[in-house]
This record gives structure tokens, C-alpha cells and sequence, in this order.
């Protein structure tokens, strides 16, 4: 359909408009033409007027003096002599307009009997192989669709029975272990006696206190206020991620990210050190030659400032480049990767956690008692936690669909054709970019303003787990 139908039907147009500017191209020159033509015969016939007119003027002249008889011979030979020049060029524009009127008129015949029709014959046809050209595209047309008829039947059919095979049970059950949370109950909430103290007469109405087994006090740590604080919020409010300096809180691509700008910034900022340093140094110099201008001691405390904040510049991109070079290498593993068929029921460390919000604790439902959850894992992950992470591949939360081509050459991103489907395992943070996955497995980050994306409409930043 696009290749021989419509393709060669917008071909078979723009020849079509070629060639009908050059027809009507063809009218406009011979319209002109007869213009030029027109005008050429109205300037001699104006000419011939005012020849005429000039004759006459002499005519009268030469009658005047003729019956003067106090005229002179002279004037009387002058003014014939005129009158003779003026019916001469009288008799000569007349020839010439008379040419060009029977120029005009044998232009203008052609013209309206030849030139004209011929163009509009040469339309007509124009017209009539188009009207045929139609008639063929649209048995075209016609043909290529009783070709597609019989494979849309049969995509309705399988649509048909795949329908009525959907279990609902099956299903259900599939979802439900896939996407589990893995949030356990709470236990029962413990009666706390605020009344032991309490002096009591030994009477037969006193309440008995409940008391737990093994006579042991219930610790108020164990409540239900703080075990709805670290595990039941899934409901309520999310918990805010911390902000690291290191930027591990973030996915690996933004982090690199934020580290690269970190780092172009420092650079700045110490390259702006370095000019001073520079500058103190000539003015230094200057003052050593010319101690007349200035005490070059003066200048000692600003340079080792200088030095010293040179120093730590130094240190902090030192620093931040060997964070860089580590998620880098990090970025490169995860590309390289193939998750596996199994999806793993825990939120990866530093994502999107299954209700939507964003946690930095890994694996908190299975690593932390159930009432006493260790404070350092969720600033302080091992690296069990990190290698645990990278195997776990996220869940998808929406699809999308490549309007263009981008060709993923840099490290983390993911190569993609146009009017490519691909899945979507993370939202764009704000940087630009959308973790995307194939339907291979490869994963990779691609330019959100590249593809056309569905999100889940249970999904706020993942998929909402059960």
C-alpha cells in the first residue's frame, strides 16, 4: 500500500504539477506576446494622429500666407516646404501603422485560434491521464486490500480464541506472586499496665493484669506505632529519600549526571584559583623589581590561601572523580546484562519502591527484624545489597514507541529504531532520559522526547504492587 499505491500515486502528482506550470507557464508567455504586439500597433497609430494633426496645422499655415498679398515670396516657399515635410511623414506612419495593425491581427488570430487551444488541449489531456492514473490506483487499492481482508480474519479469530482461553484464576494467581510486597501483618498490640504502682485492697473486684509469658514486661519499642513507622506505610505517607553527597540515592545514569556537573564545576572553580594564584605571582614579581610600589610580603597570605583552597578543589574532584568511575563501571555492567526470566518481589536499592515511593532501604522486609529495624542500612548498604540490586531487573510500569532513531553509542543508553515498542521500567527524573527495556531483555536509558509513552494507569513511578 505505501510503496505501490501511495507512493507512486504521490509521484504520479508532483509530475502532474510539473507539467501543468509549464503548460500554464506557456499561456502566460503567449498573453504577453500579444500584448507586446498590442502595444507595438497602438504607439504607430498614436504616431499617425499626431502626424495628421501636424499636416493639418501646415496646411492652414501655407492657405494663410498663400492669400496674404502683403506676404513675402520667402515666407510663402518656407511655409509650402513645411507643409510638404508634414504630409510625408504624414503618409509614412500611415504605412506603418497600417503594418502593425495587420501584424496584430494576424498575431491575435494565431493566438485565439492556435496557441490558446493547443494550451487547454494540452490541459485536457493532462486531465484525462490523470482521471485513468486514478482508476488505477484504485483497483490497487482495492486489490491490496481483499489481500489484507483474509489476514485480518484470521488475527480477529486468534483474538477470538485467545479470549475465550483467558483464566481468570490463572492470571491472578500469576500477578499475585509475581508482585507481592512481601509486607507481613501486624502482631497483636500488647496491653500496657500503667496501674502496678497503684496500691491495691485485697478485694474480690480487683482487676488482674494481663502479663505476658515469663512474667516480662512488653517493651513499648515493640508497638505498633513503630512498626507501622518502618513497615506498614504502605498507605500512608512515603518515607523521603535521603540526599547522599555522593548522589547514590539516584539511578545510576542521573548520578553520573550529577557527579560529571559536580565535577565540571569544581574544574571552574579551580581554574579561577589558579588565575589568582598566577596573577598574585606577577603582581609579586613586579613588586620584587619595583619595591617602590608595593611590599611583595604583603601578598604571601592571599597566595598560600590560594594554594590551600587549590588544595582542596584538588581533593574534592579526586574524590568525586573515582564516584564517577565507579558508576560508570556500574552503568557499563547493567547495559552489558540479561535479566533473568524470574522477576524478583523486592524494590531495588535506590528506585522506585512498589507503592511508588522512593526508598534507599534494600530489602528491608527480609534483612531487618520485623520490630527492630537496623538505622544503618539505610544510609550504609553492603555490597551484598549492591550485587543483589544489579541481578534484580525492575518491573515494568508502561510501554512507549520510538518516533525516531537514536543510535545508543554512549555508555548506559540503549539503541533504538524508529516505530520501535519498547518497555518502560523507570520515569524520567527530570533529566531527559527514560529507562527503557526490549523485548530481548536489553536495557538502557533512551531521550524521552524521542518516544511516545503509556504509562500504566495504576502506576505512579512503578507498578502498584499487591
Amino acid at each position: 500500500m505505501g510503496h505501490k499505491v501511495y507512493g507512486e500515486l504521490m509521484r504520479y502528482s508532483q509530475d502532474l504539477k510539473s507539467e501543468r506550470k509549464q503548460h500554464l507557464q506557456e499561456g502566460r508567455k503567449a498573453q504577453q506576446y500579444l500584448d507586446q504586439c498590442w502595444k507595438q500597433m497602438d504607439n504607430s497609430k498614436k504616431k499617425f494622429e499626431r502626424e495628421c494633426k501636424e499636416a493639418e496645422k501646415s496646411q492652414i499655415s501655407y492657405d494663410r500666407l498663400d492669400n496674404d498679398i502683403n506676404a513675402t515670396k520667402s515666407e510663402v516657399e518656407k511655409a509650402k516646404s513645411q507643409l510638404y515635410l508634414r504630409t510625408h511623414s504624414a503618409d509614412e506612419s500611415k504605412n506603418e501603422y497600417a503594418a502593425q495593425l495587420q501584424n496584430f491581427n494576424g498575431e491575435q488570430w494565431k493566438h485565439f485560434n492556435v496557441a490558446i487551444p493547443q494550451i487547454f488541449k494540452n490541459l485536457q489531456d493532462m486531465d484525462e491521464r490523470r482521471t485513468v492514473k486514478l482508476g488505477e490506483t484504485y483497483r490497487s487499492f482495492a486489490d491490496v486490500e481483499r489481500r489484507v481482508v483474509p489476514i485480518i480474519s484470521k488475527c480477529l479469530e486468534g483474538m477470538v480464541t485467545a479470549a475465550k482461553a483467558v483464566d481468570q484464576r490463572k492470571d491472578s494467581a500469576i500477578v499475585v506472586e509475581s508482585f507481592k510486597s512481601g509486607f507481613e501483618p501486624p502482631g497483636d498490640y500488647p496491653f500496657e499496665d500503667y496501674s502496678q504502682n497503684l496500691s491495691r485492697t485485697g478485694s474480690d473486684n480487683t482487676i488482674s493484669t494481663p502479663k505476658n509469658e515469663g512474667g516480662v514486661k512488653p517493651d513499648p519499642k515493640h508497638s505498633i506505632s513503630k512498626t507501622a513507622k518502618n513497615k506498614l506505610w504502605l498507605f500512608g505517607k512515603k518515607p523521603k529519600a535521603p540526599s547522599l553527597e555522593d548522589f547514590s540515592h539516584l539511578p545510576p545514569e542521573q548520578r553520573r549526571k550529577r557527579l560529571q556537573a559536580r565535577i565540571d564545576e569544581l574544574s571552574k572553580e579551580l581554574q579561577k584559583e589558579v588565575d589568582q594564584r598566577d596573577a598574585l605571582n606577577k603582581m609579586k614579581d613586579v613588586y620584587e623589581k619595583n619595591p617602590q610600589m608595593g611590599d611583595p610580603q604583603s601578598l604571601q597570605p592571599k597566595i598560600s590561601e590560594t594554594m590551600c583552597n587549590m588544595e582542596k578543589l584538588r581533593s574534592e574532584i579526586h574524590k568525586n572523580e573515582s564516584w564517577l568511575s565507579e558508576v560508570e563501571g556500574k552503568v557499563s555492567t547493567r547495559g552489558d546484562r540479561r535479566p533473568s526470566a524470574d522477576v524478583n518481589h523486592h524494590a531495588p536499592h535506590g528506585r522506585e519502591s512498589p507503592e511508588g515511593s522512593y526508598t534507599d532501604v534494600p530489602n528491608q522486609e527480609h534483612r531487618s527484624p520485623p520490630h527492630q529495624p537496623d538505622p544503618r542500612q539505610a544510609h550504609q548498604p553492603d555490597e551484598f545489597d549492591d550485587e543483589f540490586d544489579d541481578d534484580d531487573p525492575l518491573p515494568v510500569i508502561g510501554h512507549c514507541k520510538a518516533l525516531y532513531s537514536f543510535n545508543g553509542q554512549n555508555e548506559g543508553t540503549l539503541l533504538m529504531k524508529e516505530n520501535e515498542v519498547l518497555y518502560i521500567i523507570e520515569e524520567d527524573k527530570g533529566d531527559g532520559w527514560t529507562r527503557a527495556r526490549k523485548q530481548s531483555g536489553e536495557e538502557g536509558y533512551v531521550p524521552t522526547s524521542y518516544v511516545e509513552i503509556a504509562m500504566e494507569k495504576n502506576s505512579k513511578g512503578a507498578v502498584t504492587y499487591i
